[in-house]
């Protein structure tokens, strides 16, 4: 299981990377509890784009109102993951 999770969580970082055009920074050298907003200057359209890119890719929903929850990105990859497990 803890692989799975490494693995959403690294790819989470690549869609962040990509979509808001990162430099400097790898998935390997991202740090996955990093605060996206406070740390990282994510605002509420940059995390909608990506919250759009998740559902694409993982085929889960992102609800609005849990967008102030996913501050990191371990926490969006726990949140994937509770997602998938339950059918969502």
């Amino acid at each position: 299981m803890t692989n799975d999770i490494d693995q959403t969580i690294r790819r989470i970082a690549e869609i962040i990377i990509n979509e808001l055009k990162l430099e400097d920074v790898t998935p390997e050298t991202f740090d996955a509890d990093l605060d996206l907003v406070d740390e990282v200057g994510i605002d509420s359209m940059d995390l909608a784009t990506i919250a759009l890119v998740i559902r694409d890719e993982f085929g889960v929903r992102i609800d609005e109102d849990d967008y102030p929850k996913l501050t990191t990105i371990r926490i969006i990859g726990e949140y994937i993951a509770e997602k998938q497990n339950s059918g969502e």
